[in-house]
């Protein structure tokens, strides 16, 4: 028996989701997860090797494998994501983020929250807010300056 509730207990404790992708498929796995909660799919750059979510907590892990580059619309802010971004995710909310940091007036600025409203997508960073239409997000933008293998 004892046995058995271990079992049950490691189920429990293993990730909804852990997903290798390819970078040519659209959308990935994570991606397709992100639309899940609400959200549009060009929140996450592409490729995104591997990605984790606790169905329990809402915690994830996204691993991009490398860190990357991109540039957002529709301001075209240059934003960075670590190699590994983590935080909580619950339907229409993205909180505790770590790892992505946007460049606007010429100060860095860390992304410690995100949440669907509506139409829009409110950016938190810290006690500032920032909305933008959540159809500027519809396509996963590539990260800048890498190069992907044809592996």
């Amino acid at each position: 028996m004892t046995k058995y509730l271990f079992l049950f207990a490691l189920i429990l404790l293993v990730p909804l989701s852990s997903q290798t992708t390819d970078p040519k498929k659209s959308p990935s796995p994570a991606h397709a997860e992100l639309t899940n909660y609400g959200f549009p799919i060009g929140l996450l750059p592409s490729p995104v090797k591997n990605y984790t979510v606790n169905p329990l907590t809402g915690d994830f892990i996204v691993d991009l494998g490398d860190a990357c580059k991109v540039t957002l619309p529709p301001d075209n802010y240059l934003a960075t994501y670590s190699k590994k971004i983590t935080g909580k995710i619950v339907q229409g909310r993205i909180a505790e983020i770590k790892g992505i940091s946007v460049r606007a007036f010429f100060q860095w600025w860390s992304i410690t929250g995100i949440r669907s409203s509506g139409d829009n997508l409110v950016f938190e960073v810290g006690v500032v807010t920032a909305k933008y239409p959540s159809k500027n997000f519809d396509e996963s933008p590539a990260c800048e300056g890498r190069r992907h293998s044809a592996s």
